[in-house]
């Protein structure tokens, strides 16, 4: 009798940590076209018109930046946590809580402030609104060994209600009292409103974007707190009796990651809604930056480049919206976005193990993959 059995790796080629995050897109791609097919609308037309919009010219192409901009950010604020085995899925609340430090820091700015001052205000700001988010979740794992995956989730239901409750329920400093039925945000000040370039929606929150990225590979890969990650993430007892120490760095790359994610929600203030509005936040812009981290397997650089991808798709699925005869909702990209995880994890099994063909007494009888 013969029967298939998963092997792990003892060691992988070089070219397996690439192929299986574009594998796992052309899978996803797949999958969706099968969907279509069962919806009446032809595959390839679907994905012409949704790469022209997100690609297609230099206006798609700028819209889609502008749309990568703060998934940088959320990618980086999990990968930079998967790369020694934590999972902060509680990008989305972070990103709640920067938006209510950045708009608050940004409100409390005298109107004659200098823009660049008042934009890397709103910054700092954002970036210690989402570390002290995140502060009760990393505590709790570096001195208890509670799971940071189900209370970095809790925070984001806490984050949710803080929002609403900023606006909607209560007469708070973030609640503009001019406003009548329905309620709205103080408006930030012109000068906490990151100035648009090149005639499009592109701001300062681009390079700096890009800059994080330099700053967080380099951090990663040439510091001694980058090591530290490292050496936990595959042998904690070597890091140990090294000396290194788990709790502090455990506490530290949390804090960091939830300061990233909280940079996004600046960004979301300073470049496109320049008030706390809890309906335009609802993104889920935390969430994809989980995609995103996976897809980059935890590379800041990977991070980059997977962010402009589903950026891109993000900016497809509110255009492809437009075209009448597909009736497609914009909601497609999130779709798209959830095959595309699920076939990576799928993916990750034949990236850690090998598929073999074995008879009942254990020989292998086929080739290896």
């Amino acid at each position: 009798m013969i029967r298939l059995r998963l092997d792990r790796r003892t060691s992988a080629p070089r070219w397996l940590p690439i192929a299986v995050p574009i594998l796992s897109i052309v899978a996803a791609l797949v999958f969706a076209a099968v969907f279509f097919v069962l919806t009446d609308r032809p595959p390839m037309r679907v994905y012409s018109e949704m790469f022209s919009a997100a690609f297609g010219d230099w206006n798609g192409g700028k819209d889609t930046l502008v749309s990568a901009t703060p998934l940088v950010f959320t990618g980086l604020a999990a990968a930079f946590a998967m790369r020694m085995g934590l999972y902060n899925i509680g990008g989305e609340g972070q990103l709640y809580a920067g938006a209510v430090a950045s708009s608050g820091a940004a409100l409390a700015l005298t109107a004659d402030r200098a823009a660049p001052v008042a934009i890397a205000t709103v910054f700092v700001a954002g970036a210690l609104g989402g570390m002290a988010w995140t502060l009760v979740p990393a505590l709790a794992r570096a001195f208890l060994g509670t799971s940071e995956i189900v209370t970095t989730l809790m925070m984001v239901l806490v984050a949710d209600v803080v929002l609403d409750y900023l606006i909607s329920g209560s007469t708070s400093y973030w609640r503009d009292p001019l406003t009548f039925g329905f309620p709205q945000g103080k408006e930030i000040p012109e000068a906490a409103q990151f100035t648009r370039w090149f005639d499009s929606r592109i701001t300062v929150a681009l390079p700096i974007a890009a800059l994080t990225v330099v700053v967080v590979r380099f951090v990663c890969t040439r510091t001694s707190f980058g090591y530290a990650q490292d050496v936990i993430g595959d042998a904690p007892h070597a890091a140990r009796y090294a000396g290194i120490s788990e709790r502090r760095t455990v506490l530290t790359t949390l804090l960091v990651s939830g300061a990233l994610a909280g940079m996004a929600g600046a960004v979301e203030i300073g470049a496109r809604l320049y008030k706390l509005e809890p309906n335009g936040l609802r993104l889920g812009l935390g969430f994809t930056g989980i995609v995103i981290a996976a897809l980059a397997r935890s590379n800041p650089i990977g991070v980059l480049v997977a962010a402009i991808f589903l950026g891109g798709l993000r900016n497809a699925g509110q255009s492809v919206q437009a075209v009448a005869d597909l009736d497609l909702p914009k909601s497609v990209a999130l779709m798209l976005e959830g095959f595309i995880l699920l076939c990576f994890l799928g993916g990750q099994v034949f990236a850690t193990h090998r598929l073999r063909l074995v008879r009942s007494g254990g020989s292998v009888v086929g080739a290896q993959t």
